[in-house]
C-alpha cells in the first residue's frame, strides 16, 4: 500500500538475513520436538509422542542423512518411546 508519494514497486522487505530461514526453522522444530517428547513422558503421551516424532523428522529435513543433529534424533527417539508407552497403557 503506497501513499503520500511513496512507491512500493521493486522494494521488498526482508525480516531476516537471506538464507538463514530454513536453518532457524529446523532448529525451532527440533526444540519443539524435544519439548513435546519430554512433556509426553509425563502427560498426554498419545498426542505428544507423534507430534515429537513429526517435529523431529521435519527438523532432520525428512531424511536419515549421515550428519544427524542431536536434538532431532532425541525428539524422534523419545517420541517413539512416548507413543509405545502410551499404547501399552491403553
Amino acid at each position: 500500500m503506497a501513499g503520500y508519494g511513496h512507491r512500493t514497486r521493486g522494494r521488498t522487505r526482508r525480516w531476516s538475513r537471506p538464507g538463514t530461514g530454513a536453518v532457524q526453522d529446523r532448529a525451532t522444530l527440533a526444540l519443539i520436538g524435544v519439548i513435546c517428547a519430554v512433556a509426553g513422558l509425563f502427560v498426554l503421551g498419545i498426542l505428544l509422542g507423534p507430534a515429537a516424532i513429526l517435529c523431529g523428522w521435519l527438523a532432520m529435513g525428512r531424511t536419515w542423512s549421515r550428519a544427524r543433529p542431536l536434538q532431532p534424533m532425541i525428539a524422534v527417539i523419545l517420541g517413539a518411546i512416548d507413543t509405545v508407552l502410551a499404547l501399552i497403557t491403553l
